[in-house]
């Protein structure tokens, strides 16, 4: 599962990992999850209880991993409240690919006169590609798949510049200042003492 994390992380998720169904079942509902990829064999706690729990709960979507491919138990896990699932072995990149779609990251967002595709990685104001660097898109994308929640500097560093990273958070504040400028200081938010926010959709 950490290859996956790795994965998911470099994408801009911020990722919980479980090593069980009842500390699956923790995370749910300690933290706003918007995906649980859960996997259909679970310790303690089997998987198909945990997805059964999580769609009763809330609106949560779920991405079943099952080694079973026999087309009963892929109908079982999709009438049970599974929204996909995917068959083992697999690529990390098709899992990510189909996490994607269910969050619906592989569309366009629009804020205003801002376009963010996420999936080209390209940032457009009133129809012109603002060609965003490289760190600055990392960031948006970072944001946006958590817009409303306050990302520390800490946060920021260890997805967007990776945990090996060991310079100063305060290139942080310099990402985001450029960033401001190209698409507008109103989207990004400063918490004073925790860190930034983007704006939710309006």
């Amino acid at each position: 599962m950490k290859i996956l994390k790795v994965y998911f992380e470099k994408e801009g998720y911020t990722v919980f990992l479980a090593e069980d169904g009842e500390k699956a079942l923790d995370i749910f509902y300690q933290e706003k999850i918007d995906l649980a990829v859960i996997d259909w064999m679970m310790p303690h706690v089997s998987g198909v209880s945990v997805c059964k729990e999580i769609k009763q709960k809330g609106d949560t979507k779920v991405l079943m991993l099952t080694a079973k491919s026999e087309v009963e138990n892929e109908l079982y896990a999709l009438n049970i409240g599974a929204d996909d699932y995917v068959n083992k072995p697999f690529h990390p990149g098709i899992l990510l690919t189909r996490a994607k779609k269910l969050l619906k990251d592989d569309q366009s967002i629009l804020f205003d006169e801002l376009k963010i595709d996420l999936q080209a990685k390209k940032v457009f104001k009133n129809d012109v590609d603002l060609n965003l660097t490289k760190k600055e898109m990392d960031l948006i994308s970072c944001f946006i798949r958590n817009r409303g929640k306050i990302l520390s500097r800490e946060n920021l560093l260890m997805t967007v510049w990776g945990i090996d990273y060991e310079g100063d958070d305060r290139t942080v504040d310099t990402h985001i200042r450029r960033l401001r400028e190209k698409i507008g200081g109103e989207l990004i938010q400063t918490h004073r003492g925790l860190g930034y926010s983007f704006v939710k959709n309006k």
